[in-house]
């Protein structure tokens, strides 16, 4: 259907990673993914939602008077729809950012938008799915994330920052540990141990409300 998107939930809250973390976020969680990381925390947004026009979504994240909006799912680029809803976002002067797995073209969004996309490491096992020729469409404004399981992910991950010679593209390189999985001081070592130019993140939400939809 034109103009429309198929919605599992909108919500306000703070943002729990990215270089906006800690601060009020509206969350449009769309639904539906192709992949299915061993470690997903957002299985419930696979299937069900239910069908909302651009418009009554537009005017329902206008209502929380945000700054920042994220867009995020399942994987957003799933829907064609998420394209328009994004350029619509940034013209009513919000900052934008999106949250792609990496496995789905992002040549045509909005370049307004930051895109925070991962390269997925083997302990996801979707790693063969990941899209190369995406990193060529990747700027200043966009952030790469790995998360990471284990020492091997690490040193995949490693590899692929001195492979494709992502220090030098301008845009940030977060790391990140799969919560619950991965002991975060473990990964800081690392990182320091090898002098990597890259941010370590956590999940603050996951410490705030745990496994708790709608944070």
């Amino acid at each position: 259907m034109a103009d429309t998107l198929r919605l599992t939930e909108i919500f306000y809250s703070l943002q729990g990673e990215t270089r906006t973390m800690g601060l009020p976020t509206v969350f449009v969680r769309l639904t539906g993914c192709p992949l299915r990381c061993t470690w997903c925390d957002s299985e419930y947004s696979f299937h069900g939602g239910s069908i909302h026009a651009l418009d009554d979504i537009l005017a329902e994240v206008a209502g929380y008077r945000p700054r920042y909006v994220t867009v995020t799912g399942g994987e957003p680029l799933a829907q064609p729809n998420a394209l328009p809803l994004m350029r619509a976002l940034c013209d009513a002067g919000y900052e934008v950012n999106l949250e792609t797995s990496g496995a789905l073209d992002i040549a045509e969004v909005d370049p307004r938008v930051s895109k925070v996309m991962d390269l997925k490491a083997p302990g996801s096992g979707e790693h063969a799915r990941n899209r190369f020729d995406n990193l060529m469409h990747m700027g200043p404004n966009d952030q790469l994330k790995f998360v990471l399981a284990d020492r091997v992910d690490y040193e995949w991950a490693r590899m692929q920052i001195d492979q494709h010679g992502l220090a030098d593209k301008g845009g940030e390189l977060l790391l990140s540990p799969v919560h619950g999985q991965l002991n975060p001081r473990e990964l800081a070592d690392w990182i320091v141990a090898d002098n990597l130019p890259v941010r370590m993140q956590l999940q603050m939400h996951k410490y705030l409300w745990g496994e708790e939809p709608g944070h």
